[in-house]
């Protein structure tokens, strides 16, 4: 096989990956569009996979505006849900191993007693006796 038909091949290969990438891309902006009545969105599907070329660059041209506003406003909702979950993720309450790790190191600092360590772990777990701490400075 000549190096101009692998070329030509790739070509049209291109050429194919670019209009399902179009097509996929116009018909899902034309189903995210809530001002369409169902009829123009029908009307709209026809025109594109009957006229395929002319369609699609029909409707990017009559809807291009609208279609840019609507990835917008998406993309504008996704990063405020992203937000929302990393402000969520932040504000989680700390974990009995974390309350006990500042525990730990309260007691390391001697800011608070061994007994006091011990109730406090003893509250935190739950427990009806935990074993007094023996904490050797180091």
């Amino acid at each position: 096989m000549p190096l101009w038909d692998v070329l030509i091949s790739i070509f049209w290969f291109m050429l194919l990956f670019a209009w399902f990438w179009l097509l996929i891309t116009l018909i899902g902006d034309l189903f995210h569009d809530h001002t369409l009545s169902g009829w123009a969105k029908a009307l709209w599907v026809c025109v594109i996979i009957v006229i395929p070329w002319l369609g699609a660059l029909t409707y990017i041209v009559a809807r291009g505006r609208s279609m840019r506003e609507r990835a917008r406003e998406e993309t504008e909702r996704r990063v405020a849900a992203s937000h929302g979950d990393i402000k969520q993720a932040g504000s989680r309450p700390p974990s009995t191993a974390e309350e006990l790790a500042t525990l730990a190191d309260l007691r390391d600092r001697r800011a608070i007693s061994d007994e006091e360590f011990a109730r406090a772990k003893t509250k935190l777990l739950g427990t009806e006796r935990a074993r007094p701490a023996t904490h050797e400075p180091v």
